[in-house]
């Protein structure tokens, strides 16, 4: 499992490289390829929607924003985004409603950082903290999401990546507040859930991450994800390990 997850934060570190080098296409492949497997990461979507934007396919990138806002509807970032397009294509009322929600989130999140600086303090140092993970150095990672987060609490995405770090880190019980934090206000979110399964599991406790592992099947079925869990529990007992259909 955590080979699968370098695999992902290394294409996700290609592609937002290729983005900055303005390689569009290039990012946009790496994007959508963490996407087949990972639909649920909001901030995958927020930025294979920009490729799209800057690449002339504005439909697209709307399906993007909208998936990203599905999963965490919080995400003044994606709402901005989603505004703007939706300005270039026409859509004005629409454009002027997400801007206003993108600019209540930033103020609401932060008065210190308001607006669109705030958003790039947090996504910078975010970037930061998945560079720091690929790189092996879940402390400086986790700093670095710390950060972010003071400046934009309610990113969930950033959260659950600081979560990922602490996991890392061995800081079970600080990694489970997290976790904990962000399904109080999205209990569907497969993400956070899967990584409270591990979290429960590396501390002993094999039937709550069990039932953590069930929720987030029940969330989205179509996610092998939570079934491959279970099955490494069965393994470990002795059960057979062929998965059960959604």
């Amino acid at each position: 499992m955590s080979s699968d997850r370098d695999r992902v934060r290394l294409t996700v570190a290609k592609g937002v490289s290729a983005w900055e080098h303005e390689e569009y296409e290039e990012a946009l492949d790496r994007f959508e390829s963490v996407l087949e497997s990972n639909p649920s990461f909001a901030d995958v979507h927020n930025k294979a929607g920009l490729c799209l934007a800057m690449l002339g396919r504005p439909e697209e990138a709307l399906r993007h924003f909208d998936a990203a806002l599905a999963i965490n509807g919080g995400y003044a970032e994606a709402h901005l985004n989603r505004g703007i397009v939706l300005n270039d294509v026409g859509r004005s009322e629409e454009a002027r409603a997400a801007l206003r929600l993108a600019e209540d989130l930033d103020t609401r999140d932060s008065t210190t950082f308001p607006s669109d600086l705030g958003n790039r303090l947090a996504v910078t140092h975010a970037q930061l903290g998945d560079i720091y993970l690929v790189a092996d150095f879940p402390e400086r990672a986790a700093a670095h999401y710390r950060e972010a987060l003071d400046v934009r609490p309610r990113f969930a995405d950033i959260r659950t990546k600081y979560a990922e770090a602490l996991i890392q880190i061995g800081d079970y019980r600080q990694a489970r507040q997290e976790l904990e934090s962000i399904l109080a206000d999205r209990p569907d979110f497969v993400g956070a859930r899967l990584r409270l399964g591990l979290v429960l599991r590396r501390v002993g406790d094999r039937e709550g991450a069990r039932r953590a592992w069930e929720r987030a099947a029940t969330n989205d079925p179509t996610d092998m994800r939570p079934r491959a869990y279970i099955a490494t529990l069965r393994t470990a007992e002795g059960e057979p390990t062929a998965a059960k259909g959604p």
